[in-house]
């Protein structure tokens, strides 16, 4: 069974959103060098930034793409490849394409119902 293992937070101001998700929640934020991205430890995290804490996922902020976009759940699959090509059967369609990131790949769809997903792969 495949597990959601982070989520995404769409910003339109980085700087609120992030003092907002830190006042509020406690998260600890730290932002992904040459990305617009922020990672969101909101669980215990090792040095690696992964979740030691079971039941606990952590997530990320990213500028918001389209207008009226929400959050994006990550789920964690063996191969996005052959995660793709079953979604894509099952009548969903890939809206960006795998790429590396640190420990692994990462690639969104959208489902039948238009909601937009992510996939990370090899992350160990």
């Amino acid at each position: 069974m495949d597990k959601v293992i982070h989520f995404e937070i769409p910003f339109d101001d980085k700087k609120r959103a992030t003092g907002f998700y830190e006042r509020l929640f406690g998260w600890g934020l730290m932002d992904v060098p040459k990305m617009d991205y922020v990672i969101i430890h909101a669980a215990k995290t090792d040095k690696e930034n992964m979740v030691v804490e079971a039941g606990a996922i952590n997530g990320g902020l990213f500028p918001r793409e389209t207008k009226g976009s929400g959050p994006i759940i990550v789920i964690g699959v063996a191969s996005i490849d052959d995660k793709i090509m079953e979604i894509e059967a099952a009548g969903g369609k890939q809206t960006l394409p795998k790429v590396a990131i640190p420990g692994g790949h990462y690639a969104r769809f959208v489902d039948t119902e238009g909601n937009l997903i992510g996939l990370v792969d090899s992350l160990k």
